[in-house]
């Protein structure tokens, strides 16, 4: 009886003293990895949410081909959201392509790689800035497109708000950024002249969150 009572407390001394030495190493090892691993999941992280509004712009790009195709098919000639014809520009480039892809590519005066970037007053929401589901961040001039935009031109303004077109795209779901500053924007460069030598409008979605990064083009 003694000797079984000695080799169980032998038994349960040995197993204490390298539970305790395993916990310890792998204490160790855990505190490593958390320290290497940290940076890379911020990567990984930041990697996704890059690739989830990508994602998010082909979405509104794919809304976008419908709608023209749609509106050629049913108006004559195709259209974007926020255009009554295909020769009329939504947000303030006009025709000046050029000078969009410069504030894109960062060849204005500051770049457009944040919410706060300058011209970015010359973008509309997709959404709408105060859309509950998805608000422009502070401190961003991105617009909607408004009845004062359409005055002038012979149409009923509301029959073309963008955000509202956008809206009814979507079956009313708003599409947001997952970005604490992102928000969606787009802008439409007017088409040009008639019959076979027309040149169809130009649309440019963004995230306002990094617009020189996520930004995609449709050119019918």
């Amino acid at each position: 009886m003694k000797q079984t009572l000695k080799r169980i407390i032998r038994n349960v001394k040995s197993i204490n003293g390298n539970s305790l030495a395993e916990f310890a190493t792998t204490t160790a090892l855990m505190a490593t990895l958390a320290a290497t691993a940290a940076p890379k999941l911020s990567e990984m992280s930041e990697g996704t949410k890059a690739e989830k509004s990508m994602n998010e712009i082909d979405k509104i790009l794919t809304q976008a081909r419908n709608h023209y195709q749609t509106t050629a098919d049913t108006e004559g000639r195709g259209r974007f959201p926020g255009q009554e014809k295909f020769d009329v520009a939504v947000g303030d480039y006009g025709t000046d392509e050029g000078a969009l892809i410069a504030d894109i590519n960062g060849l204005s005066t500051s770049g457009m790689t944040s919410f706060a970037a300058d011209n970015l007053d010359k973008w509309r929401s997709v959404f709408g800035i105060t859309n509950p589901a998805a608000e422009v961040p502070d401190g961003c001039a991105v617009e909607d497109d408004t009845d004062e935009d359409h005055t002038g031109n012979g149409v009923s303004g509301d029959a073309y708000l963008g955000h509202e077109e956008w809206l009814d795209l979507f079956a009313g779901n708003t599409l947001k950024s997952k970005y604490q500053d992102g928000h969606f924007a787009y802008a439409v460069i007017a088409g040009s002249g008639s019959g076979l030598e027309a040149e169809p409008p130009v649309l440019y979605v963004i995230d306002v969150e990094n617009p020189s990064e996520f930004n995609n083009i449709l050119e019918p």
